[in-house]
């Protein structure tokens, strides 16, 4: 396994202090993520997450950090705006010293970082009701904080990433292939999907008729993107803003309720 070379890497960011070390931290499943550590002037410890892109997943980086860098930064004028300290609030990049919000290494590896939220967590599975009601408030306001951004402005960085009508051809195709031999032991699951084919374009078309706007949405609000405060309990900061782009409220709301009713 390559080992990594952290002093070089965070030498190409505008961090505060001297690096002192980085490990791996938390559970993400497709970037590799790191709490690299700073001794201040003070004496005191200062922690940054560092981030390697999966470039296999998302193949366009830089539109990816185009995106957060005009959400987050929408996100910090509103808190300001409304006399709230933004700092545990929304996302901090830190930059490059080319004032990028990335750095690419000569081998290709796409790093990011930024402030790292202290005193909160996030948990997989709700430790309490009131973990799914502070989630839920938190992609709430992260939809109303930017219901006035100008989705133009955005890069769809995963096409067709919630288009329902072809998620439902592709599983059709799947199940006349078979590839695996599971079509006959899933029948009646592939059934009650068929049931409901003519409802696959509903939302799609609404958005065409124009019924429906398209906004900014976050397309993966599972409870484990939102950080807990560890005192107060309260929703402060949602996290993972990697596929945030154009898309329909409704479908993070869905997906919401499909995170906090999974029981596994």
């Amino acid at each position: 396994m390559k080992m990594l070379n952290f002093p070089n890497i965070v030498a190409h960011f505008d961090f505060e202090g001297i690096f002192l070390d980085a490990i791996p931290y938390g559970r993400g499943h497709i970037n590799d993520t790191y709490a690299a550590r700073f001794q201040q002037p003070d004496g005191n410890i200062r922690r940054y997450i560092l981030q390697r892109i999966n470039t296999r997943v998302f193949e366009f980086p830089e539109k990816v950090m185009h995106n957060i860098q005009l959400v987050t930064s929408h996100l910090r004028e509103k808190f300001i705006q409304a006399e709230v300290d933004p700092t545990r609030r929304v996302l901090t990049l830190i930059p490059n010293l080319n004032g990028k919000f990335h750095y690419i290494t000569p081998s290709r590896e796409f790093w990011r970082a930024e402030t790292f939220v202290e005193g909160a967590q996030t948990y997989i599975s709700a430790r309490s009701i009131e973990h799914y009601y502070q989630a839920a408030k938190a992609f709430g306001e992260f939809q109303t904080n930017l219901h006035d951004f100008p989705i133009g402005k955005l890069h769809v960085t995963i096409p067709n990433f919630h288009h329902t009508p072809k998620r439902f051809q592709d599983f059709v195709s799947a199940c006349e292939q078979d590839v695996a031999n599971r079509a006959q032991t899933a029948k009646l699951e592939i059934e009650f999907l068929f049931k409901y084919s003519t409802e696959m374009n509903f939302l799609i078309d609404m958005v065409s008729q124009g019924k429906i706007p398209m906004r900014v949405t976050h397309n993966d609000t599972k409870l484990d993107n939102v950080m807990i405060d560890d005192i107060t309990g309260e929703g402060v900061c949602v996290i993972d803003l990697d596929t945030v782009m154009p898309g329909l409220s409704v479908f993070d709301f869905g997906d919401t309720i499909r995170s906090c009713a999974n029981t596994s």
